[in-house]
């Protein structure tokens, strides 16, 4: 209900309609008064909204009735934006950056003045210089003295081929000496007129030293200033405590536009106000980057590279819900097929293939346990965690580089089966190219990239359409990760995510893809449920 109001403020801001169009990351935070911090209300709904600079976040009035519990004397929300929003980190409506270093007369914007000025040196020192014009004469010179040197090889050559061993014994020691001759004036031609271009490029020397302590001089105020910058973002949490991003981010250096994302802002603002966090989201309005997927009004979590270390700090003293995924019981896999070398088994949706860093449960330690007997590395192929199917287990090492080479040269086929958001004219089929790479600032998401993605290609036929989606069937003929999700969701793709796709569409109870059958070696192996 937060987002939604505040989807509909921005609705009504014209003057920034290009800017949301083009997409951009929104947040809101429930809060409760804690400890009487806030005047009571009469209504027991409040929001949130700050004036930047020194002043006190304000809280006002909101039209919207908010259901739920109260919990000391209302519930309200806080605001805010990703970065800049029409060029400034400020808006009334919304709460302040933990930083603002866009102020005007503060020490980064001063410095940042000096840095421009001293790049403002730099280029007008670049512009002076120029290569003494001697250079081009020194070149043509040498050129034709190298030519004429080449013509007496020649006709050296064309004599000791010629000559009688008597006349070549007489004329030899003469053709020696020319030779060196011509060798030590070449010489002599280089040094001379390097002397002359050494004195008629002094000026020049003189600038590029300039120049070289002035780039040395850019280069240590930049670093001095990113460092006081990474001090001067100091977050709050629950307890009270304070670190900032050279502390949280230790021996690494924190990436762009680290703590300018919603959700630290917002829980920075709720702390400095005495307010109790109470459940927090980010959305995306506007359309969806080339590049990436956002949906308009989805919900997306915060970015793993910028949000994960401040997050696990700033919500610290929080009473804040158990990850599922981290409480997951014991749980089998179905087998399906079982010979002395192989076999295949169905993985459920929500476990991993392999085991990961929280050491939850995963395929490969399931099987080791069903099958002890089993040698080698045993897993052959993964599916993402999300994806449920058909999985096929090599019990023995041979049978494990065997499969692996099958797989390289495709000769085992793979089929999944995917419902999608929306349906599609049955019968439809086609290729889907769409060069893929992992979104760096938020693992595990992939995007498109067409200077850097690696090529992924899948095959797709839409079989029916059940309940208002589309059932369709794909083929990948390379196993780039999420290429399924992405050709589906991407717009130039299917544009259609899949039902349940929590990171390129909309999240729900599971996600509808499955991996339905494999053919190996003649044998087919087929599930038929998503």
């Amino acid at each position: 209900m937060a987002a939604e109001e505040v989807q509909a403020y921005l609705k009504n801001q014209k003057q920034w309609a290009s800017e949301l169009k083009a997409g951009k990351m929104f947040g809101v935070l429930v809060v409760a008064r804690r400890n009487n911090s806030l005047p009571p209300r009469a209504t027991g709904v409040f929001r949130g909204t700050a004036e930047c600079g020194s002043g006190p976040t304000k809280v006002s009035e909101s039209p919207f009735a908010m259901e739920g519990k109260e919990v000391g004397g209302g519930l309200g929300f806080l605001a805010a934006f990703s970065g800049t929003l029409d060029g400034k980190t400020c808006h009334p409506y919304f709460v302040p950056p933990v930083f603002d270093l866009m102020e005007p007369g503060c020490y980064f914007q001063q410095e940042q003045e000096v840095i421009s000025s001293v790049n403002a040196k730099i280029d007008s020192l670049q512009s002076k210089i120029k290569e003494s014009p001697l250079r081009v004469l020194m070149q043509s010179e040498l050129d034709a003295y190298r030519t004429e040197m080449q013509k007496q090889k020649e006709e050296r050559h064309r004599l000791r081929a010629e000559l009688t061993p008597d006349e070549l014994a007489l004329r030899e020691p003469e053709m020696i000496r020319q030779s060196q001759f011509q060798k030590a004036q070449f010489k002599r031609l280089q040094q001379e007129w390097n002397q002359r271009i050494l004195e008629d490029e002094a000026l020049l020397r003189s600038l590029q030293q300039q120049i070289g302590e002035l780039q040395q001089e850019r280069h240590n105020r930049s670093i001095a200033l990113q460092q006081w910058l990474f001090r001067q973002f100091s977050f709050l949490n629950a307890r009270g405590e304070r670190k900032n991003l050279l502390d949280l981010f230790g021996e690494t250096v924190p990436p762009s536009g680290a703590g300018e994302c919603c959700a630290p802002r917002l829980l920075q603002a709720a702390y400095k106000e005495g307010l109790q966090p109470l459940c927090m989201a980010e959305f995306w309005v506007g359309d969806s980057p080339r590049d990436e997927l956002r949906q308009e009004g989805h919900f997306y979590p915060a970015c793993n590279s910028r949000c994960k270390p401040i997050l696990g700090h700033m919500l610290q003293g929080l009473q804040v819900e158990k990850n599922p995924l981290l409480s997951q019981e014991h749980q089998e896999l179905d087998v399906i097929y079982q010979d002395e070398e192989m076999a295949v088994v169905v993985k459920p949706h929500g476990m991993l293939s392999v085991p990961g860093k929280d050491d939850l449960p995963n395929v490969q330690s399931i099987v080791r346990e069903m099958f002890p007997q089993a040698t080698g590395p045993m897993i052959v192929h993964r599916l993402d965690m999300d994806t449920s199917g058909l999985m096929v287990i090599a019990l023995t090492d041979e049978m494990y580089h065997k499969l692996q080479e099958d797989f390289r040269y495709h000769r085992i086929r793979k089929t999944y089966r995917a419902l999608l958001e929306k349906e599609m004219p049955v019968g439809q089929q086609g290729e889907i190219r769409l060069p893929l790479r992992p979104d760096v600032m938020e693992r595990p998401r992939q995007m498109v990239d067409y200077q850097h993605g690696k090529t992924a290609i899948t095959y797709y036929k839409v079989l029916e359409n059940v309940g208002g989606h589309a059932l369709v069937e794909l083929q990948p003929h390379t196993g780039r990760t999420h290429q399924l999700r992405v050709h589906c969701a991407h717009p130039e793709g299917l544009d259609n995510p899949i039902v349940g796709d929590r990171l390129y569409g909309t999240p729900s109870d599971h996600l509808c893809l499955q991996a339905c059958q494999l053919i190996i070696n003649g044998k087919e192996f087929i599930i038929t449920e998503i």
